[in-house]
């Protein structure tokens, strides 16, 4: 850990005098980009943050939102919060305790907020699925993820996974959780009142995490393996689950003026940001630090970003009561220092003075970085002069492991502890029950890196639809999101300027769709030897409804298939190829299919249409177009006659527009009559009782059975469980 040196020269211009050997690396670790945003805060005012149901907006450790009640006469006071975070370069370096500890650190952001968590989603990100190294790093991955969410009783419910060359040496795992908090439960990462006291609660602190947020603000290089881990936190899941049930019951006794957890930067980090938040300072002593290891010097204590730790502002007369509750728990607590009115964040470690610096300096003092952009160009239209045929496409798209089954991934995952989950993973979003609200929430959660590649700016835009879609079929309104954006170095014009048009996307189709953006992380940096990776906007969203049930995506086989929003079907539009998982898989380039024209009006007609009770199957078009898309609402007892002929086979199948839903209905006339004026609807065929698809075009009639498709998109399973 080493501050820069024109960021020392500021500090030290700002104290009046040299800095300490804690002060500068408190101030390498808060002022890196990791925690201080300085080379994408000044994009993110394009974020809309408001809403009428928006009760904690950006710049808390979680996003907060009002649910609806189905009562119209009862109060909205249930309360959502949402938060996501990334742990990308400690999961390349350790897959297993690096993405556990982010499932970790998420659900602490949830519980800063008073809230108790529900659910999770992760969304990962991989080199070629084929090669040896990122195959161990996903199975780390989703190891560490399946462990740690099952051991603390959260189910993960919802996400994605996508394969990519660009992240063979940088993968991401971008980690969302959301929880429920009562109106007059809820707290905040504000420090409330000078005299109160900081008690540390949870676990003891170690050596493990050491620099981590400055660790995360860098390139990764080909030792970061061996060099790196100590900068890598260890997590216990079990403690976790401790705290989880302690920070209930101190919020039941109304104990808790103000909370954050320990996460990047540690101690140091957690208390600085605490106090200033809130107008006031801190005076810290480390020796009172409840320690693991011996010996462990004031920096280490700092900065150490040991796992399954609270810091809680508590008033002075119930700090004992605090430390009961905590030993109740199995849990360490110590009262470490108190909030002070001076607003100067002070620690010292035995008898010296080792941080005296003012505690907004610390927070809000990082120069904001100033970088030269490209602007991303569209890319040439540069198709395959010799296409396969197509059913030859379609097979080999049924085993890709973008768009094949998922299964050995969200298998791993108990799902279903807590009792809420209606709609389990494996379809387009979970949904679980919230009676407390009288209503259900649906979550959905990923990007897709091929079509944020070929064109940041419209991918991004594709992103925000395709997780609004994912809800709509399953009959939910959009209500909310937070957002991961990952990015390369953003010291480099080209990867900086399509960081820009992925947040400009992003953040303008989430204005289209009226979804308030309520939180958010942000990762740069993600290079390697291997090169920068795409940029990717992950969206984690969700919606309400009024009760806990979806049409699911299984045909019933006793209706007809229309298909909603396909412009190309509509003759609105030539099929554009960009971004498809059908042309990363041969040579050639396409500009990335327009999103439609009214995308607001499409997805409150698509949860319209889902909701009707003709409604018998809804599903989302859009990974791997419409053929695969109608091979997975294919069973073993039901498939589907769809008929294509007049139009080009190859675009018709495999183009990517996001904004489609594939519905099976007995009342065509009712969901043509919903969506007239707003998007187009196209007639497919008619669903069967055969458990086949077939798919009638120019080119000859594409024909697969249940158990051929299930049996090709089972291709991860196979390959993993041998």
């Amino acid at each position: 850990m080493t501050l820069d040196d024109g960021d020392r020269d500021i500090v030290r211009a700002e104290l009046g005098r040299d800095l300490t050997r804690e002060e500068a690396a408190l101030f390498e670790n808060l002022w890196s980009e990791h925690c201080a945003y300085r080379s994408s805060r000044p994009l993110l005012g394009a974020f809309e943050s408001d809403g009428p149901d928006v009760v904690v907006p950006p710049g808390d450790d979680a996003g907060v939102v009002a649910i609806p009640s189905s009562d119209d006469d009862a109060a909205d006071d249930t309360y959502l919060a949402m938060g996501i975070e990334s742990h990308n370069h400690p999961s390349y370096v350790d897959p297993f305790d690096g993405a556990a500890t982010g499932v970790g650190g998420i659900v602490r952001d949830i519980l800063s907020m008073g809230a108790y968590p529900i659910a999770l989603t992760d969304s990962l990100y991989f080199g070629d699925f084929d090669a040896e190294y990122p195959r161990y790093l996903f199975e780390g991955v989703v190891e560490g993820i399946s462990h740690y969410g099952n051991c603390i009783g959260v189910p993960t419910v919802a996400g994605s996974v996508a394969f990519h060359d660009d992240y063979a040496g940088n993968p991401l795992v971008n980690v969302a959780c959301v929880g429920l908090v009562d109106a007059d439960r809820m707290v905040t990462a504000e420090a409330q009142r000078a005299g109160n006291a900081l008690v540390l609660v949870g676990g003891e602190t170690g050596r493990d995490g050491l620099g981590g947020a400055s660790f995360a603000s860098e390139d990764l290089d080909e030792d970061a393996e061996t060099e790196d881990r100590p900068a890598v936190q260890v997590g216990d899941p079990y403690s976790e689950k401790l705290l989880i049930e302690c920070n209930e019951a101190l919020l039941d006794e109304g104990l808790i003026e103000s909370a954050r957890d320990l996460g990047a930067a540690g101690l140091g980090g957690a208390s600085s940001e605490l106090v200033a938040k809130g107008g006031f300072g801190a005076d810290i002593a480390l020796d009172r630090v409840p320690q693991r290891e011996p010996n462990m010097s004031a920096l280490e204590i700092l900065l150490s970003e040991s796992q399954e730790r609270m810091c809680y502002e508590i008033t002075p007369e119930n700090v004992d009561r605090v430390a009961a509750i905590a030993e109740r728990y199995d849990l360490v607590a110590a009262a470490i220092g108190s909030v002070t009115a001076d607003g100067n964040f002070t620690c010292t470690f035995e008898g010296e003075t080792a941080v005296d610096v003012p505690a907004e300096f610390l927070g809000e003092g990082a120069p904001l970085n100033d970088l030269d952009s490209e602007r991303p160009t569209a890319p040439e239209r540069n198709l395959p002069s010799d296409p396969p045929a197509v059913a030859d496409a379609f097979d080999r798209l049924l085993a890709s492991p973008n768009t094949a089954s998922k299964r050995w991934v969200y298998r791993q995952y108990d799902h279903e502890v807590g009792v809420r989950t209606a709609e389990r993973p494996g379809g387009d979003a979970a949904v679980l029950d919230v009676p407390e609200a009288d209503a259900a929430i649906a979550l959905s959660a990923g990007a897709d890196p091929n079509w944020t590649d070929a064109a940041p700016y419209e991918g991004a835009r594709a992103v925000g639809l395709e997780n609004a879609t994912n809800l709509a079929v399953a009959g939910a309104r959009p209500h909310a999101a937070v957002d991961c954006l990952n990015g390369a170095n953003p010291e480099t014009p080209r990867e900086y300027g399509r960081f820009e048009a992925i947040v400009e996307g992003l953040a303008e189709i989430c204005a289209d769709l009226s979804v308030p953006v309520v939180g958010g992380n942000v990762s740069l940096y993600n290079d390697s030897d291997e090169g920068p990776i795409p940029p990717t906007p992950t969206l984690a969203m969700v919606g309400v409804r009024e009760e806990a049930t979806a049409p699911g995506i299984d045909l019933s086989g006793e209706g007809s298939l229309l298909v909603i929003g396909d412009r190309v079907l509509a003759g609105e539009t030539d099929p554009a190829l960009g971004g498809s998982e059908y042309l990363a898989g041969l040579d050639g380039t396409d500009r990335v299919p327009d999103l439609p024209g009214d995308p607001a009006g499409l997805v409150d007609a698509v949860r319209d249409v889902a909701r009707m009770d003709s409604t018998l199957a809804a599903h989302d078009a859009s990974h791997g177009g419409l053929a695969i898309a109608l091979a997975e609402m294919v069973t073993a007892e039901t498939g589907a006659s769809v008929d294509l002929t007049g139009i080009d086979a190859h675009g018709a199948l495999f183009h990517e527009q996001a904004g489609r839903a594939i519905v099976e209905t007995t009342a065509p006339e009712a969901v043509a009559d919903r969506l007239a004026g707003v998007a187009p609807v196209t007639g497919l065929g008619r669903t069967t009782t055969d458990g086949r698809l077939s798919i009638t075009t120019d080119r000859g009639v594409l024909t697969a059975t249940a158990d051929r498709i299930a049996e090709r998109r089972a291709v991860i399973e196979r390959e993993l469980d041998g």
